[in-house]
């Protein structure tokens, strides 16, 4: 399985449990892998022939910006959803950060995994 990644996405969204944070907008940081099998791409050398990232990219930003959740793993979850399902990913890693949610840790988040990794 091959992987096509997004590193470093950085959305601003509603997100968390406490009052001040469902009054405000605090950046999410997604990671995101997506196994696929890119041999095909890579012989015909065709963007319909894989994962475009450009398209998922500008998906995940227009979906998170617009959500409000109160628990990462329920974004997290969404996002995996939207990879699996609209992109035809059949396994993808989605790393979320947000960071600065807990006092003294740079980074708090959620990994999950979704689907069959082959």
């Amino acid at each position: 399985m091959d992987i096509i990644y997004l590193h470093d996405l950085r959305i601003e969204t509603v997100i968390g449990v406490n009052d001040w944070e469902r009054r405000i907008k605090q950046t999410v940081v997604l990671d995101v892998e997506m196994g696929t099998d890119t041999r095909r791409a890579a012989a015909a050398d065709r963007i319909d022939d894989t994962v475009d990232y450009k398209a998922v990219a500008k998906r995940l930003v227009a979906f998170v910006a617009g959500s409000n959740f109160f628990l990462v793993e329920t974004l997290a979850e969404r996002v995996a959803d939207i990879l699996n399902n609209e992109f035809k990913v059949p396994w993808c890693r989605v790393r979320l950060n947000k960071q600065g949610a807990v006092r003294y840790v740079r980074d708090v988040g959620v990994i999950i995994e979704r689907g069959t990794r082959s």
